[in-house]
């Protein structure tokens, strides 16, 4: 089970609205909210895939500045991937492959750059465990 927690912005005047809208949608349990318009609720999914289409829920509810995930806790992910890492050669074998040119090893640990995190976290949730 994968628990995150989400930052929620919208601009004051339609904060109730907003609080409103997030206590009736299913797709994430409401906290707290500041006077400033910041909101805090909780998603849970079983894969960071579901979370990520909770957060598009989120996202799309009317007046919403933006909705960032802030702090994520993924207990059974966490466990198949330090399993992999547990059992798996501490230097990836590409990298003491002489015939692998340095240019052909790609890098996919920047977030930030990732145009389409949906199908990344897919692939990431297919990690042979």
């Amino acid at each position: 089970m994968n628990i995150s927690s989400i930052v929620v912005q919208t601009l004051p005047k339609y904060l109730d609205e907003v609080v409103q809208n997030l206590k009736n949608c299913e797709a994430c349990e409401y906290h707290l909210h500041d006077e400033k318009g910041r909101v805090i609720v909780t998603i849970e999914g079983q894969s960071v895939a579901e979370e990520l289409e909770k957060l598009k829920i989120i996202e799309a509810i009317p007046h919403v500045v933006a909705a960032d995930m802030q702090m994520a806790y993924s207990e059974d992910e966490l466990d198949a991937h330090m399993e992999v890492i547990a059992n798996g050669d501490a230097v990836p074998k590409m990298l003491n492959d002489d015939s692998i040119r340095a240019s052909d090893i790609v890098y996919n640990g920047d977030l930030k750059k990732k145009d389409d995190l949906a199908t990344f976290t897919k692939k990431f949730d297919a990690t042979k465990r």
